[in-house]
């Protein structure tokens, strides 16, 4: 009951700091980088290891000036995160634009279904509120459950209010079914961590070996949708485009593992090109092969 009641405190405040201009969040995530890196060092060590795992190639300075930029862009994100909660829907078609909405009326007219491969790159909750806009058919996104559930149906009520229809992961097969009739585009994060018990798919991802979900692979088998990734860009600070990249047309023409590592590798090559706008703070790498009674591994 005291835990309920810290939460609906919580979402108050968010609700009210959301109410504040673009201009006056971005000077709070001024300060609040400065607490949270200097301060109070949040996660720094596990920045600091995943960036030494994934980079060795470059030098310590190097990796420290993206250390010190990624934290000033999670401050970013913190406070856009936020304000999501409250912004209208022309601040969100203002500030997250689709550079190629026509690849869904392509796959569409062919009667194909598409499910998108996402990172936690970029502003990937913004994201999910100017996909409301993306087309009159059914638009579906892919999440993992929090630890509150009052925190879990208040984010999913900010995401889905465009239009958007929030699905946990574990009723996603259940949903495409459901619809198998009807035109839809899916979002699944293609960087989550799996669980333990899930854990039985290896690949190489940043210079180390990684535990990964083939959900894509094997719902865009099972309904026959194209699959493409869903890729974010910051144009400038609080302006983002999104760009639907097709990666594969025909999935049941493909190899076992062959769409996993297709959207693994892009994901990849996205995040070196700017590596500050990653999620590194999180323990991405937690899980080891050694941990596996019998991992698969495949490249």
């Amino acid at each position: 009951m005291i835990k309920r009641g810290f939460a609906y405190i919580g979402i108050f405040f968010l609700l009210l700091l959301s109410l504040f201009p673009f201009w006056l969040l971005y000077l709070i995530s001024d300060l609040l980088f400065v607490i949270l890196y200097y301060l109070i060092g949040y996660r720094r060590k596990v920045v600091q290891e995943n960036l030494a795992n994934s980079f060795p190639e470059k030098t310590a300075q190097e990796r420290k000036q993206i250390e010190i930029k990624y934290f000033r862009y999670m401050a970013d994100l913190m406070l856009e995160t936020i304000k999501s909660v409250s912004m209208s829907r022309k601040q969100v078609k203002r500030r997250m634009v689709c550079t190629n909405p026509e690849i869904v009326a392509h796959y569409f007219s062919q009667g194909k279904s598409i499910l998108a491969a996402a990172g936690h790159y970029c502003n990937w909750e913004m994201a999910c509120l100017d996909f409301g806009f993306l087309t009159d058919h059914i638009k579906m996104i892919v999440y993992k459950p929090q630890s509150s559930e009052i925190f879990t149906d208040f984010f999913n009520r900010t995401r889905s209010r465009f239009g958007a229809i929030m699905i946990s992961m574990r009723q996603t097969l259940r949903k495409l079914i459901e619809y198998k009739n009807e035109l839809s585009i899916t979002v699944l994060a293609a960087d989550q961590t799996p669980s333990r018990d899930e854990a039985l798919y290896f690949t190489d991802f940043l210079n180390q070996p990684t535990a990964v979900f083939i959900g894509v692979e094997k719902l865009s088998s099972i309904r026959d949708c194209a699959v493409v990734f869903y890729r974010i860009d910051l144009v400038k600070r609080g302006y983002y485009t999104y760009t639907l990249v097709p990666l594969v047309d025909n999935p049941k023409e493909t190899k076992p593992f062959e769409i996993t590592k297709v959207q693994v590798t892009y994901l990849e090559e996205q995040i070196k090109e700017k590596p500050e706008y990653w999620l590194w703070s999180h323990r991405r790498w937690k899980i080891k092969p050694s941990d596996v009674a019998k991992p698969v591994f495949f490249n």
